[in-house]
């Protein structure tokens, strides 16, 4: 049992719930710039043109190689040094938040990781979906946008999952640079009232209804996407033929 009053325990959870919130548009921000990266770097990797294989592979041994973490410090405290040499002709100087560097770094480095999948989806297509569309004079854009990256986000989905997973528990990470997140308020109600047990059991459970509500959207996606996919009629057995 806690020894906090009603009244403190009351403001301390708001405090988490303010932190909620940050941490849930930290998540959600990030993964948008990671999938918009991650779904236009896969389909440029299919390109012929050796300079942009060459680039792929050197930015997916880069941000595959290094952890997330060392990428946010890198963002947050040499990113304003590298602006300011940039934009300093012009006298201006950008200040990058710990938001700001979350965001960057984690749509970066988990662009890397989703333009793999999209581009292994692309890949298993068959190529008569190819040919298909271009066979109708289907223009390029419509083509992709309307028969190629839906069947890709069919394939894709489980390990688009396992992303959106990874990203999540990734998200705490930006505490370290200074952005009072969930984790950061934890930290400080836990430090102030000495029962760090409920505070952190408390924000286990955010992360875990987060994780829950994830995979309820995944299950409903995964169901919508797969709508019309006819299956093949399973073959009859030599006894019933």
């Amino acid at each position: 049992m806690t020894n906090l009053s009603p009244a403190d325990l009351a403001g301390y959870l708001r405090q988490l719930g303010e932190g909620a919130l940050i941490t849930l548009e930290l998540f959600l921000t990030s993964f948008a710039l990671a999938f918009t990266l991650g779904v236009l770097i896969g389909v440029a990797t299919l390109s012929r043109n050796r300079i942009i294989r060459a680039a792929w592979r050197v930015y997916a041994s880069i941000f595959m190689g290094v952890p997330s973490l060392l990428v946010i410090f890198l963002i947050f405290y040499g990113g304003s040094a590298m602006l300011g040499a940039v934009l300093g002709e012009f006298g201006s100087r950008i200040d990058i938040s710990p938001f700001g560097a979350g965001v960057a770094a984690l749509g970066i480095v988990y662009a890397a990781y989703i333009a793999e999948l999209v581009r292994g989806a692309i890949e298993n297509l068959p190529k008569g979906q190819f040919e298909g569309a271009r066979a109708l004079a289907i223009p390029p854009f419509i083509m992709w946008g309307r028969v190629i990256l839906p069947q890709v986000m069919r394939l894709a989905l489980p390990g688009l999952v396992n992303v959106w997973s990874f990203m999540l528990k990734e998200t705490p990470l930006v505490s370290l640079a200074g952005l009072q997140d969930l984790v950061a308020a934890a930290k400080i109600a836990a430090g102030a009232t000495k029962e760090p047990f409920v505070f952190f059991i408390a924000t286990a459970l955010v992360f875990i209804a987060f994780s829950a509500a994830s995979l309820w959207v995944a299950n409903r996606l995964e169901a919508r996407l797969d709508r019309g996919q006819r299956r093949a009629p399973p073959s009859p057995s030599r006894a019933e033929a």
